[in-house]
């Protein structure tokens, strides 16, 4: 499948926000092997954003540029290697291509330095850092280009809803919580975190798309929607025995969006804390926790809310002091002291 482009830019202060930024990319990491291609003139930061990005990944060894070593290969926490090459001494066109070309059989991460050099475009799935140096001491803005896992577009994702006959109270309670995550995304960008906020939108607009594959009859939630049961139920044939996050992952996973598939299916309580691995997991969670229908409200509002509707309900009850206890962890790891919304 086509994968989808998508662009982030960032303001990079100084050094130490180049190395953290370099960081936050292993954070948002979906699918192997990878090619990260890093362009820039000398002094722009590459070497920087790589030990930030090496060091996130358990590379305790400073990576230095690999001028001259073409290629240097280290181990990671990932069980993969990252190889690191660098294409600055190979100026002519042809030899750049043929170089990369030789290592094309990597199955882990693989990092291209001075990759300008290469004069065609490179059509694998991957993911461009552009750093560019502003000859100031002010910074330099980085723009990040991700060419490597594919999602559906946001009128993909309506007529789903439109299939499915999702009640359309759901369908505002996932546009509250995409527009929430982006603007928390937002927020984090400005610190110099990478985020790739289409996939976090188009990831608050899907994620209850199957909701109703846990309806119970006569629950307040449940709205009486003419031939509603007659749709819903192929999919709760085919999802027997999933609760709605496995089962949207699946339904993702089928039609060839398993990244997204990944940031959805760890919005729920199913899967470990430690699960959530990326920054688009822990963000869509968060956001979801934080949206009483359509409306924005606190982590404590929320869970009043919903004590007061389910507050007879104790297995509810219990769950919702662990999504809550869970929401508020993310909150201090992600924000500290300072909630943007």
């Amino acid at each position: 499948m086509k994968t989808t482009i998508e662009n982030t830019t960032l303001w990079l202060s100084d050094a130490e926000i180049t190395h953290f930024c370099g960081k936050s990319l292993t954070a948002s990491l979906y699918e192997l092997p990878l090619t990260i291609l890093l362009t820039g003139e000398l002094g722009a930061g590459k070497t920087t954003f790589l030990n930030g990005f090496s060091e996130a990944l358990g590379i305790l060894d400073y990576l230095p540029s690999p001028t001259f070593a073409l290629e240097n290969v280290y181990e990671t926490d990932l069980g993969v290697p990252l190889t690191h090459i660098d294409l600055y001494r190979l100026e002519n066109p042809s030899d750049a291509a043929a170089f990369l070309h030789s290592t094309d059989s990597h199955s882990g991460i693989r990092c291209v330095e001075w990759a300008q050099r290469l004069s065609h475009e490179f059509t694998e799935p991957h993911i461009r850092i552009t750093l560019a140096d502003t000859h100031t001491k002010e910074g330099r803005g980085v723009t990040v280009s991700f060419r490597d896992i594919a999602l559906p577009s946001e009128s993909d994702i309506a007529m789903w809803q439109q299939e499915v006959a999702l009640p359309k109270h759901i369908v505002a309670h996932c546009a509250a919580v995409a527009e929430l995550a982006v603007t928390l995304g937002q927020h984090l960008i400005t610190q110099g975190r990478i985020i790739r906020l289409t996939a976090l939108k188009r990831a608050g607009l899907v994620h209850d798309l199957l909701r109703f594959i846990d309806f119970t009859p006569g629950a307040a939630h449940v709205e009486e929607h003419g031939d509603t049961p007659t749709v819903w139920e192929p999919y709760r044939k085919t999802y027997a025995g999933m609760k709605h996050e496995p089962a949207c992952a699946s339904f993702l996973r089928e039609k060839g969006f398993d990244a997204l598939a990944t940031i959805v299916e760890a919005h729920g309580l199913l899967l470990p804390p430690a699960s959530r691995r990326t920054i688009e997991q822990k963000l869509l969670y968060y956001a979801d926790k934080r949206v009483k229908l359509d409306t924005v409200v606190t982590l404590d509002e929320r869970f009043a809310d919903f004590r007061e509707r389910y507050g007879s309900d104790t297995e509810r009850i219990k769950d919702a002091e662990v999504w809550l206890r869970q929401a508020r962890e993310l909150e201090t790891e992600l924000f500290q002291d300072s909630v943007p919304a």
